[in-house]
């Protein structure tokens, strides 16, 4: 298993984790097989989409604050259920196919890691499966 840190900045953001990923796979030498990609944070979580155009985290960001407001009256004693909500909608990992020591992503694909409740230093988790 292999880690990368994550500090995000704000409470709300998308961190691109795409060239941290593929640089360790290239320190590393894994060539064929898959990486999971997991968060092990209960506010904070892993997507797949467009990196080319930032307005489409933003876009992502700003939709998931208006479904999940962070002002609405809820229990959990913490004050950061919308944290929980939203990391729950998204997902805590991804698996991406790795083939000749590159992560095979679309295009347009980026790995990004989801801040529900910063800032905060985070870890990410990535365990990589060889392909016999």
């Amino acid at each position: 298993m292999y880690k990368i840190s994550v500090n995000t900045k704000k409470k709300t953001e998308f961190v691109d984790i795409t060239d941290q990923i593929q640089d360790l796979i290239e320190e590393h030498h894994l060539s064929d097989g898959i990486i999971i990609v997991y968060v092990p944070h209960t506010t904070a979580a892993v997507i797949i989409n467009e990196g080319a155009d930032p307005a489409v985290q933003h876009d992502i960001l700003t939709r998931l604050n208006v479904l999940v407001p962070s002002n609405e009256q809820y229990t959990h004693a913490e004050g950061n259920s919308d944290a929980h909500i939203k990391a729950s909608l998204l997902g805590s990992s991804e698996t991406i196919i790795v083939e000749a020591a590159s992560l095979q992503l679309g295009t347009w694909q980026h790995v990004f890691f989801f801040e529900g409740d910063g800032p905060r230093n985070r870890t990410v988790y990535l365990k990589f499966i060889s392909k016999k």
